[in-house]
């Protein structure tokens, strides 16, 4: 009898030891899985300080710091080591320390987030020989990426700030613009001081090249396709103009702003000095900038800006295309330097035959070159509100029954005064030379 209740003391004294165990073990289970808990949820909360899954903000005072000294070599061995490293971007603000922030995905937001290794991987470490264009903000570079894709790099140089203003005016207007007739944003590079932006790479030069560069004694760039570059550049301008809400001023128009490819196609590029605006405004007034010889007499003198500005930028284009001449050139005779006023002479002595380039082979017919002398015309108009929008010159320009007698009837009724223009319309004369601030923004 008492070993029987020896025996059932002791399996009731290891049924509580084992009991005892279990709920100690359950209880360090517990607060091992809270503590793990508690220090996930706080990285997760610090991840979300630091990085929103959209561009890094940037400080408008950047501190400069020099480039990381990579060879080519060392590049290529971290690539390949490391073929989906998390891109890193390098913030110093105000003199503050440096924070290093990993994103999980770069192909966030407008394009992909490139690292400072990759594109100086895909420039040979920004070699000269890989240069393709200079101007005032920058240099661009022909980039190789390890996908195989060409790329043109625009390494914005940092003048007291200026590479951040290009760098978000140039994200904000075109980051996710999708346009044949715009030059593609395809991703941008962002660490420490250093902006980058990276383009499609458009083969075949800019229009200022084939324009005033060494052709031969025919230029390849027939009257049809000078015809096609004008109408492509006309669309890329309507897009922007009226396809986007805010829209887009360019404020930059010119002949080496107008990228081709193998198939003489227009791509609009550089948006570095471009202007939002919304659509309650009907100007936006700011710092005059652009090129001399481009730029719309009312925004010279008043700084007053919209997208007729763009328009009037475009007809000194459109003139540059037929005849082959810069908008300004001091090697012509004091008459003839400004391309703007010696146009409009010579159509107003009945002389717009030869206002056409003599490098073109086969020449117009008089029909087409009027159509095209009269759109000139109506985009560089003084008044300001009588110059047609970008969407009515595309339609000018590929229209063939171009309404010349009505729109010469219109004229006629407002100007009784006999006309001397060959396309008979009253040419205004051209205002006292006016300043003009000169911002180069070239990429060839």
């Amino acid at each position: 009898m008492a070993t029987a209740a020896s025996s059932v003391s002791v399996k009731l004294l290891l049924l509580v030891a084992i009991l005892v165990v279990f709920v100690v073990v359950t209880v360090l289970l517990v607060f091992f899985l809270c503590l793990r808990g508690s220090r996930s949820c706080k990285s997760r909360k610090l991840a979300a300080k630091h990085s929103s899954g959209s561009i890094p903000l940037v400080s408008k005072e950047i501190t400069v710091v020099k480039a990381l000294d990579l060879t080519p070599s060392e590049v290529a061995d971290d690539v390949e080591a490391h073929p989906k490293k998390e891109a890193e971007i390098k913030l110093q603000i105000g003199g503050a320390h440096r924070a290093e922030m990993s994103v999980e995905d770069p192909d966030i937001g407008w394009g992909r987030w490139y690292t400072i290794r990759e594109v100086e991987l895909a420039t040979r470490g920004f070699s000269e020989g890989n240069v393709i264009g200079e101007g005032g903000y920058g240099v661009v570079y022909r980039g190789l990426l390890h996908d195989g894709s060409l790329v043109a790099v625009k390494n914005l140089l940092n003048n007291k700030g200026q590479a951040e203003k290009e760098f978000k005016v140039e994200v904000e207007a075109i980051g996710k613009v999708r346009h044949k007739n715009l030059v593609r944003l395809v991703g941008y590079c962002a660490e420490g001081a250093r902006r980058m932006l990276v383009y499609e790479y458009v083969d075949n030069g800019n229009l200022e090249q084939w324009l005033h560069g060494d052709v031969g004694p025919i230029s390849p760039l027939t009257w049809d396709i000078r015809m096609r570059i004008a109408i492509g550049t006309a669309k890329g301008l309507a897009y922007l103009h009226e396809g986007l809400e805010p829209k887009v001023v360019h404020r930059d128009i010119k002949s080496s702003n107008i990228l081709l490819d193998k198939n003489w196609n227009a791509k609009v590029s550089d948006f570095g000095l471009a202007k939002l605006l919304g659509s309650e405004k009907t100007h936006v007034t700011t710092r005059v900038m652009g090129t001399f010889g481009y730029v719309a007499p009312e925004y010279a003198s008043s700084g007053m800006l919209n997208e007729r500005s763009d328009v009037y930028s475009f007809g000194v284009l459109l003139m540059e295309i037929i005849t082959g001449r810069s908008p300004i050139d001091y090697s012509k005779p004091p008459g003839e330097m400004n391309l703007v006023d010696w146009f409009k002479a010579m159509v107003a002595s009945r002389r717009s035959e030869e206002l056409v380039d003599p490098l073109i082979e086969i020449p117009p017919s008089p029909r087409s070159l009027k159509r095209v002398l009269l759109i000139c015309l109506r985009c560089i108009d003084l008044d300001v509100v009588k110059r047609p929008k970008m969407g009515q010159i595309v339609h000018m320009l590929e229209t063939d029954d171009f309404p010349f007698r009505s729109e010469l009837r219109t004229v006629r009724d407002k100007d009784p005064l006999p006309s001397h223009a060959d396309v008979s319309i009253k040419v205004p004369s051209y205002p006292p030379k006016h300043a003009e601030t000169v911002e180069k923004s070239r990429w060839r």
